[in-house]
């Protein structure tokens, strides 16, 4: 496993498994030059979506860094105001134009929106078919959310973005979805730090001489994850980058199960029919 290294979605199409997030990264220089610096130092999976405000500069830094489109993976999002078939295809047009390119690599629906999500999908399938996006998938559905996209779909998502960390260690959800072939992207991997102090992972992080943001990291990747922490501070990025190196034992892997204490730190899915 490398900086490099991509994980298969199930329509054959590689997702690097390392991501920059840019969720509350500020539109303008900030997200520019964070998307940039990571592109040079080695990241190709950028994660952005319509309510971050950011897409401008996402695509701004992905032309500025001279790689070739191709060589970058670009995942974006449909918000809630912006549900329905019609609504669908208008908004995946304004994030296509804000971000300067001729596709999207991958587009998720961000939340499972009551009544209007099945409408969605259908325009999102429509999207895929005409090559505008490559892959087309969900974000914070839970198992029943994608139960019920099987009575109105050819093909399950080939994502589903979630908060996922040790300390919402969502084993039910991920076994689920690697048994029906979809990948599990992990965002807020780092709890935004508000576990940093944990002594357990402490102790883990002086065992390995790595911080306790790289523990948490490796931990999603050694489990099969996509992961996608989010900084936009240049050290930051290349410490989250530096986790190729070392490999947890299973013995820590377990212990490092143990966390989850269903602790969150953004929004819960559960309760939305």
């Amino acid at each position: 496993m490398n900086i490099n290294t991509k994980l298969m979605m199930n329509n054959n199409v590689g997702i690097p498994a390392l991501g920059l997030g840019t969720y509350q990264s500020k539109a303008g220089k900030e997200t520019y030059d964070a998307v940039l610096y990571s592109l040079e130092i080695g990241y190709r999976h950028i994660d952005t979506a319509a309510l971050y405000v950011n897409e401008s500069d996402v695509g701004s830094a992905v032309r500025d860094s001279g790689l070739p489109r191709n060589d970058i993976f670009i995942t974006t999002k449909l918000w809630n105001s912006d549900h329905g078939y019609g609504s669908t295809l208008k908004a995946f047009e304004t994030s296509l134009s804000k971000l300067k390119t001729d596709y999207i690599d991958l587009y998720l629906i961000h939340w499972p929106v009551q009544h209007k999500r099945s409408e969605s999908w259908q325009a999102m399938l429509k999207l895929f078919d005409e090559g505008l996006c490559k892959s087309i998938g969900v974000s914070n559905y839970t198992i029943k959310h994608i139960e019920e996209m099987r009575n109105y779909l050819p093909v399950l998502p080939a994502v589903n973005q979630v908060e996922f960390s040790p300390y919402l260690y969502q084993k039910e959800l991920l076994e689920y979805c690697n048994k029906n072939g979809i990948i599990v992207e992990a965002y807020t991997p780092l709890v935004r730090g508000k576990k940093f102090n944990d002594l357990k992972l402490i102790d883990l992080s002086k065992k390995y001489d790595k911080t306790p943001a790289q523990i948490l990291i490796r931990w999603v990747l050694q489990r099969g994850l996509v992961v996608l922490p989010k900084s936009v501070n240049p050290l930051r990025i290349a410490e989250n980058a530096d986790v190729f190196d070392f490999e947890i034992n299973e013995n820590d892997m377990l212990l490092i199960d143990t966390f989850h204490s269903n602790y969150r730190v953004c929004w819960n899915p559960s309760s939305i029919e």
